[in-house]
């Protein structure tokens, strides 16, 4: 394997750094390019959620690729700024991860199931850059079939417990009771929608949405039987609604203290609770300051969900047994088609040997009946098949092992395949 990952995620770096590397969607084709263009990557890809950025690797010749440098590169940061945030794996470890990641035992809501639709959006999108081919679409495919089987064989997923149900928690205590409140969505993503649908279930009225695209805010309002708000009018509105809710994907907050000063003036000091669920932030941590403005981040809800988590661990401690397992089974297979192409070159010399060497001799043994023809041909290849036992049977046991790398090198060298390989690409070079 030649596997690496870097990242950082909600337990690694609080929300202000993971702002400051969160690639949007309009961008990800674009950063996963850079990545592939590097000389020691091989394949490259980049998940980018609210909650986590990691850049996933394979590369060239078992090389270590210098993952750091492109982070510094492409946020143009400075490696002091960056490298207490940082976690980074390795072949086994990196598999681990991202089968965990997958599987949302790295969430967190543990179970929660937008991880796995995320992650798959950012393999779409390497895949369709051209930045995802082969041993990486083995690694993120098994990942897909792996989360499924966690899903299905544990209950880790089960529990109502999840983002959006934490803020219905939160509004309540602030409100007292959600009935007769009114919703404002703030660009119009899955997870706001979920969020909205959960307060509209315990007691929310009305819903309101602004987004950049109109067209968009028109349909989903629609689906709630709310008002679409064109975005320029969004600060001129936004005091109508006592829960807010925003995630729109803007580099800048869009939400200040000047503005939360003016909802409160125009709501006569009623109360307004802010659910930011973007990264970067959508609201000024200074409207926090302000009396009758809650603002809750990303990172705050993530303490709530906290006291939560208890009830999913022994699911979890089941799923993480099935991910173990499924790693060891995603090496040994790794290693097994590590081995394929040097048994099938040590087939093809050996046999081209036999062909020659039964040429070599056939104008001394004269003309041979067909039961001869048969005995030569059954004879070399008994010969062959005896020599090829013993290195064949090496690779394929050793495949399993930490050590398949050295003696596939070792056979290599033995039986000269190197040079063979080097004498075929050169000589189909000059056909081209």
């Amino acid at each position: 394997m030649r596997f690496q990952l870097i990242g950082v995620n909600h337990k690694s770096a609080p929300v202000e750094v993971r702002e400051r590397l969160a690639i949007p969607e309009s961008r990800l084709p674009e950063a996963c390019r850079k990545l592939a263009e590097r000389p020691e990557i091989e394949e490259g890809m980049i998940i980018s959620t609210c909650n986590r950025v990691e850049v996933i690797a394979s590369t060239r010749n078992g090389t270590a690729a210098d993952l750091r440098g492109f982070l510094h590169e492409y946020f143009q940061l400075a490696p002091e700024e960056l490298e207490k945030h940082l976690y980074e794996y390795r072949e086994r470890d990196a598999v681990r991860h991202v089968f965990r990641v997958a599987s949302s035992l790295d969430s967190m809501v543990v179970g929660e199931p937008q991880i796995l639709g995320q992650v798959k959006e950012a393999y779409a999108t390497a895949r369709a850059v051209g930045s995802v081919r082969n041993q990486l679409d083995q690694l993120v495919t098994r990942a897909f079939a792996v989360a499924k089987r966690v899903r299905t064989e544990t209950a880790v997923g089960s529990s109502s417990v999840s983002i959006a149900s934490v803020a219905v928690e939160l509004a309540k205590k602030i409100f007292g009771n959600l009935n007769g409140k009114s919703v404002y969505l703030v660009g119009a993503g899955k997870m706001s929608e979920l969020a909205a649908r959960h307060l509209l279930a315990h007691g929310c009225t009305s819903i309101f949405v602004a987004n950049r695209t109109y067209d968009r805010a028109v349909h989903l309002a629609d689906r709630f039987n709310g008002q679409a708000i064109r975005f320029e009018d969004l600060h001129e509105t936004c005091d109508r609604a006592d829960i807010v809710i925003t995630s729109t994907g803007a580099p800048h907050a869009i939400f200040r203290r000047e503005h939360g000063e003016q909802f409160l003036i125009r709501r006569k000091n009623r109360p307004m609770f802010f659910i930011d669920i973007a990264v970067p932030r959508d609201v000024d941590p200074a409207m926090n300051k302000l009396d009758g403005v809650f603002v809750y981040d990303i990172d705050d809800l993530q303490q709530a969900v906290a006291s939560h988590v208890a009830d999913r661990r022994k699911e979890a401690e089941r799923a993480e047994a099935i991910i173990n397992l499924e790693v060891e089974r995603f090496h040994a297979r790794l290693q097994t088609l590590d081995v394929v192409p040097t048994i099938v070159s040590l087939q093809d010399h050996l046999e081209t040997i036999r062909q020659a060497e039964i040429d070599r001799v056939r104008s001394r043994l004269g003309p041979l009946s067909p039961d001869q023809e048969m005995a030569v041909e059954s004879l070399t290849r008994g010969i062959i098949n005896k020599i090829m036992h013993t290195p064949i049977s090496a690779l394929k046991s050793a495949a399993r092992e930490p050590e398949a790398t050295t003696v596939i090198e070792l056979v290599r060298r033995l039986f000269n395949l190197h040079e063979r390989r080097a004498a075929k690409s050169g000589g189909s070079g000059e056909q081209s």
